[in-house]
């Protein structure tokens, strides 16, 4: 079947260095039509699964992931860099490929029990889609999909870092 919205993504070679095929979902987000093709295909994902709240990492997770909580009428829970977030947080710190990084969430944001659809923009090597499932999960929230535009499969996080959690990707490239 074809994926109607993989024609609005585009592909930059040699970007952010060479050598690299960049996905870029902003094709995506440049058109009226396919971002709300994008929130339809994120809601009938959730189709039948009760969710109390959206968190989604800065900055691109924050466009879809403010949508989809509009959409699901339900609340947004913003997981950002250092520094970003004015109240009492929590981290969590995982690795980069060529280094070190680590998401912030309110200590607030998160009640005992919550459902969580967590939401970014890309999966690749899925480091920050776990960090931020840590945080839902140290504050006592379950994380009941992942959900996102586009899955570069070629770096096996389905199969590995997220194996436990129910993943859902919009648009699939085998490759890296």
């Amino acid at each position: 079947m074809e994926n109607l919205l993989e024609k609005y993504v585009r592909a930059v070679k040699d970007f952010p260095k060479p050598g690299v095929l960049f996905r870029d979902v902003t094709g995506i987000t440049d058109s009226g039509e396919a971002f709300r093709l994008a929130m339809i295909e994120m809601e009938r994902a959730l189709a039948g699964v009760r969710v109390d709240k959206v968190a989604a990492p800065e900055s691109r997770g924050f466009i879809f992931g403010a949508a989809l909580a509009d959409r699901l009428r339900c609340a947004f829970v913003p997981i950002r860099k250092p520094g970003k977030l004015p109240g009492e947080t929590i981290k969590e710190e995982y690795d980069l490929e060529y280094g070190h990084a680590s998401v912030h969430i309110h200590k607030n944001a998160i009640s005992e029990g919550d459902r969580i659809v967590l939401v970014d923009d890309l999966l690749a090597t899925g480091g920050t889609a776990l960090a931020g499932a840590r945080l839902v999960e140290r504050l006592g929230g379950k994380v009941v999909k992942m959900i996102f535009p586009i899955e570069l499969a070629g770096f096996g996080a389905r199969q590995g870092k997220l194996a436990n959690y129910d993943v859902v990707s919009l648009v699939t490239y085998e490759g890296k």
